[in-house]
């Protein structure tokens, strides 16, 4: 008798083996018309893999994650079937999943088309409708090598020359087609339901430039087309949103090869940048932070002794004077240790928090590179705070109640959380680095958060939680950061008295809420589209006179809204009226005022929105009022009374 024990506890007796689709049709047939794949104990099979012996097992639907996963690794596989079956000369590589889809790269001299993408993914389809059962088979890797070789695939050849003797491998065939593959994979074409061929791309053979350059297909997959609809629409919506485009329309900042990495900033975007600046420098002052500076370039020896020149070292961008190597900073924190370090500290000057907008340069590879998104040259809204072992809950606390409002001030509340631990490569003893762990998840605890655990994702000092923010299209972005360091104020000769006389080494929390400011501002900026809250756009008010004869009234109004404090410009040029508001609305300007005669005799302004309200006729007091109201509520919601 055969025990098989379901997730949820319960449990079904077989008198003989059974696959994984048998205990599927016993539990019920719409399941196993659903069921993919199956877990048995703890491990992925094909929905065919026997069960000879008492085992928990859980049946995979494309509901699940790793029912997606396969979905995509089977639908690689059908996309290189079609392939051979149209090309037979190409040759197939390996076929990976990736996030939203997956690829396949293909040697084919002659080189694929769009065109050809098109006949491709029309294949797929055909194959599909056909509903080809796909089987698992066992070869030894010798036997593999020769198989391969004789169907002419000397890429799968030379993949299982690497793999050590006496191995026994999986293949997968599905009608003609046989691939290298450990599975597992849908039980049949048919299964797959919605795909689409995204784009071509150069890749090189396992990564190499030596190698030769083989061409990539990228696709992606999705349990049904409604999903893959809206997949589609998410894409499209981020290529309305692309941060780099929406910069050059909008004025806000440009790159160029002569500084690679790096921004050129316009006044659009300078204003944008201050004022994002500005937010956290008072949020700063309201929590208790110093706000300080360190320099950029630093002597090598500050570097090895914090750990990173031997951890980080690839990264620096590295220079020399007069005997002395030196590093230009890639981050703040040992320069903030030395900051603490000036004057002997007491445990009654615990916690010291300070706080920099430090600029940190970063050698990326230029393949890696990608707009605000990813660059060279950043500036860290750092901070650091030195304390007791015993104030780490507190902060840490006070750190997860601050980062969830500034992010909710620019409009995301839904925040991802996700704790970091021990990396292999780090400093610091296994009792330090329990200790930290510990700290870190108690305070994640006891803010009762759903929060998800990353082992081996730490900074090389210490764990970290990480808080990501995702947009109104559904894309996640990771921003803040709170580390635990108990090595690095000790490894910088960082000390405080305590009570009891001793001198003891301060505990360093790292937190970060926006990460580096540039890429936060590229975030906002796709996340609004460009069409940001009032209290954040450039300019937020333009003033425009019907004709030449209300000049010195507009002149008059924008002065008086610039005393106020507000971002307000004027539109003087003899164009129509239609013309000015038209193109101050594509440049997302929330406010557009309009005076003609009966304004200026009433000393009135006429005001619309960037949305075509029509707010109509009001005082200029009345006006200022609106203004500062929608700049206060930072484009929340407030209800009235």
């Amino acid at each position: 008798m055969i025990s098989v024990t379901l997730p949820d506890g319960s449990q079904r007796q077989f008198d003989h083996p059974v696959s994984i689709h048998d205990v599927a049709f016993n539990i019920g047939a719409g399941l196993a018309r659903a069921a993919l794949a199956g877990k048995v104990n703890g491990d992925l099979v094909d929905t065919n893999h026997i069960i000879e012996q008492d085992a928990d097992i859980a049946i995979i639907t494309e509901r699940d994650e790793e029912g997606l996963d396969i979905i995509r690794h089977s639908t690689s596989h059908l996309m290189a079937q079609a392939v051979k079956q149209l090309y037979p000369d190409a040759q197939v590589t390996i076929g990976p999943v990736i996030e939203d889809g997956f690829y396949y790269d293909f040697s084919y001299k002659p080189g694929f088309t769009p065109e050809d993408l098109t006949k491709i993914e029309k294949r797929m389809h055909e194959l599909v409708k056909l509903d080809i059962p796909v089987v698992r088979d066992e070869i030894s890797r010798e036997a593999g090598i020769a198989k391969f070789r004789s169907m002419g695939e000397e890429y799968k050849a030379e993949i299982l020359e690497d793999i050590p003797k006496g191995e026994t491998l999986s293949l997968y065939g599905q009608g003609d087609f046989v691939d290298l593959c450990r599975g597992p994979h849908v039980p049949s074409t048919g299964k797959l339901k919605a795909f689409k061929l995204m784009k071509l791309a150069g890749a090189y053979w396992r990564g190499n430039s030596d190698n030769e350059m083989l061409q990539r297909v990228y696709g992606t997959a999705w349990p049904d087309k409604k999903a893959l609809k809206q997949y589609i629409h998410r894409l499209e919506e981020a290529e309305k949103r692309d941060h780099r485009k929406i910069g050059k329309n909008l004025d806000l900042f440009h790159l160029q090869e002569e500084a690679s990495g790096m921004v050129f900033w316009h006044d659009n975007g300078w204003r944008i940048y201050r004022e994002v600046e500005n937010y956290m420098r008072g949020t700063l002052l309201n929590h208790g932070y110093s706000e300080i500076r360190t320099p950029q370039v630093v002597d090598r020896t500050l570097w090895e002794k914090s750990g990173h020149w031997d951890k980080f070292g690839d990264m620096m961008f590295t220079t020399a004077s007069e005997n002395r190597d030196y590093a230009i900073k890639p981050m703040n924190c040992p320069g903030h240790v030395q900051v603490y370090n000036q004057g002997l500290k007491s445990y009654r000057d615990l916690p010291l928090r300070m706080g920099e907008f430090g600029i940190c340069h970063r050698n990326e590879p230029s393949g890696t590179l990608h707009g605000l998104m990813r660059l060279r040259s950043f500036t860290q809204d750092d901070a650091h705070i030195f304390c007791t072992e015993e104030q780490i809950q507190s902060e840490v606390s006070d750190l997860i109640d601050l980062l969830q409002n500034v992010y909710a001030d620019f409009g995301f509340d839904d925040i991802l959380v996700k704790l970091s631990t021990r990396p292999e490569n780090r400093v610091g003893s296994d009792e330090v680095w329990d200790k930290s762990e510990a700290a870190l998840e108690t305070a994640l605890n006891a803010k009762d958060l759903d929060w998800e655990l990353q082992p081996g994702e730490g900074a090389f000092y210490g764990p970290k939680i990480e808080f990501s923010l995702k947009d109104c299209i559904g894309r996640v972005w990771q921003c803040g950061t709170i580390q635990v360091d108990f090595s690095m104020p000790g490894r910088l000769d960082a000390k405080y008295i305590a009570d009891d006389g001793s001198k003891q080494v301060p505990v360093m929390i790292h937190r970060a809420i926006f990460g580096s400011l540039e890429r936060f501002i590229g975030i906002l900026i796709e996340e609004y589209a460009g069409s940001f809250p009032t209290w954040l756009a450039p300019r937020q008010v333009v003033v425009m006179g019907i004709s030449e004869h209300q000049a010195d009234y507009a002149k008059k109004i924008t002065k008086e809204l610039q005393n106020k404090g507000f971002r307000a410009d004027i539109d003087l040029r003899n164009e129509k009226i239609g013309f000015k508001i038209r193109e101050h609305t594509l440049r997302r300007v929330p406010y557009l005022v309009v005076v003609g005669d009966r304004e200026a005799q009433d000393n009135a302004v006429a005001v619309r929105t960037r949305k075509g309200e029509d707010l109509g006729v009001m005082t200029l007091d009345k006006f200022a009022q609106t203004l500062q109201k929608d700049v206060a509520s930072r484009g929340r919601l407030i209800l009235e009374d």
